[in-house]
């Protein structure tokens, strides 16, 4: 009798090969390298100095442990983030409540990404070139539209890979080289970053930390990218054998290294970017607005590099925004999709129709993030309110990953005692700053 070959995939076991299998970590990596490091994060350290780097650098690191968990439950369940979110017990109208949540949060995305757009006209604006922000706006919104609708992702993906690892190093760079000027980091900056103090104005500092690293936006989109990459088709349905086991532990163990190999990447360029604003922007009293953002962010880069450094921020600022726009744009077009499909809108079962839905989320997703720029027209405000939201949704993910922990997970499959009470430390963090925002808002209305 003839032996069939099994059509699921065993994962690799060394290096070489689990390297070869990385992937959705570093598509995220090149989505977060952008409006919340060039923008957000930057601001912040242009408005309180070097006090919050030890919360930019705790932002960064908490989060991985919830973005595993997400990605666990996705290997092991072949759910999507939305399908998951909708098994979470509690009231359903049409979806579950936590759906409807995120469903705030997913439309404030929309201002954030519309930000973005106005940021990329305005780093064109600073090369010379002659065209309103709105023709800028169109072109940008127009070409993504274009490239998602007829499938041109791996000349992006992989130039924007290309991109925003140049543009990352030239600005970790750009820290050093501060040293031969008069923003030099000492050692009284980096104490004072460690010292634990916040300040009394939270607000940026709370965008900041729901959107710096892996945020709300990216820990949603993540598991997909993992089912797109074949994680879970490699492991194969839920049969509770040994052989599904061990091919669920295999993959579950290439999405670790994923995960901190992106989580290197992206709290390096947080860090870097957060002590340019506080050496720089800060030390020159520029203060990051609306009207000119990339003009005061071409500081950090001219300050080091001189016109050069100029150029280069003009060239990496318009190209890594762009990807982060592209990426972002393909992402919320699955999460369309998904969601339209839980409301039995649209038929997204099979692999055609869904692929279909997703071609015309992405053709007018853009349109939408168009309308948004030229009605509100101020990139800050527009990137700040996408955070916002984003920070306000962590703790109901961090509830949902020890709900999928506790009740989803197979035995076999959950991590070890030390590695839970990090999940519970991170899932605690995130919702104490939750309530410490509410909380200061609160105080401010009464």
């Amino acid at each position: 009798m003839m032996k069939t070959e099994s059509p699921f995939r065993p994962a690799p076991t060394h290096w070489r090969g689990i390297s070869r299998q990385l992937g959705p970590g570093l598509i995220i990596s090149a989505a977060i390298v952008g409006s919340g490091e060039l923008i957000v994060t930057t601001k912040l350290g242009a408005d309180v100095g070097f006090t919050l780097l030890w919360f930019i650098i705790l932002g960064c690191i908490i989060k991985v442990f919830l973005q595993i968990e997400l990605g666990r439950y996705a290997i092991s369940r072949g759910k999507t983030t939305l399908q998951a979110l909708n098994s979470v017990p509690g009231p359903k109208l049409g979806v579950s409540w936590l759906v409807w949540i995120w469903m705030m949060m997913f439309i404030a995305t929309f201002f954030q990404v519309s930000g973005m757009v106005g940021g990329i006209a305005q780093a064109i604006g600073l090369s010379g070139l002659a065209f309103s922000d709105t023709a800028l706006a169109v072109f940008i919104t127009g070409s993504c539209a274009i490239l998602l609708y007829f499938g041109r992702y791996v000349f992006i993906e992989r130039f924007s890979t290309v991109m925003v690892a140049a543009f990352t190093l030239f600005t970790i760079l750009a820290v050093f080289s501060l040293y031969w000027t008069d923003y030099g980091i000492g050692a009284s900056g980096l104490i004072e970053g460690m010292s634990f103090n916040l300040p009394d104005e939270f607000l940026v500092a709370f965008a900041a930390f729901g959107i710096i690293g892996v945020g709300a936006s990216e820990l949603i989109y993540y598991p997909y990218w993992c089912l797109e990459k074949g994680y879970a088709s490699h492991v194969g349905p839920f049969d509770d054998t040994q052989e599904w086991i061990s091919r669920a532990q295999g993959w579950i163990r290439v999405l670790k290294w994923d995960a901190w190999v992106s989580m290197i990447i992206y709290t390096g360029a947080t860090v870097a970017f957060y002590l340019l604003g506080a050496a720089v922007l800060n030390g020159k009293g520029v203060e990051v607005t609306n009207d000119e953002l990339m003009i005061s962010l071409s500081h950090i880069y001219s300050e080091s590099f001189g016109n050069v450094g100029l150029w280069f921020f003009i060239v990496g600022a318009i190209v890594v925004l762009y990807s982060t726009v592209f990426i972002s744009t393909a992402s919320n077009g699955r999460l369309a999709a998904d969601l339209l499909g839980l409301f039995k809108l649209v038929d997204t079962r099979s692999k055609v129709s869904r692929s279909n839905v997703v071609r015309l989320t992405c053709l007018a997703l853009p349109i939408v993030y168009f309308l948004l720029y030229v009605t509100i027209g101020k990139p800050v405000t527009l990137v700040t309110v996408g955070a916002i939201a984003q920070a306000l949704m962590l703790p109901f993910l961090a509830f949902s990953a020890l709900y999928f922990l506790y009740r989803e997970t197979h035995e076999a499959l959950r991590p070890s005692p030390l590695w839970i009470t990090f999940l519970w430390i991170s899932a605690t963090l995130m919702t104490l700053v939750g309530v410490y925002q509410l909380s200061k808002t609160a105080q401010a209305f009464l």
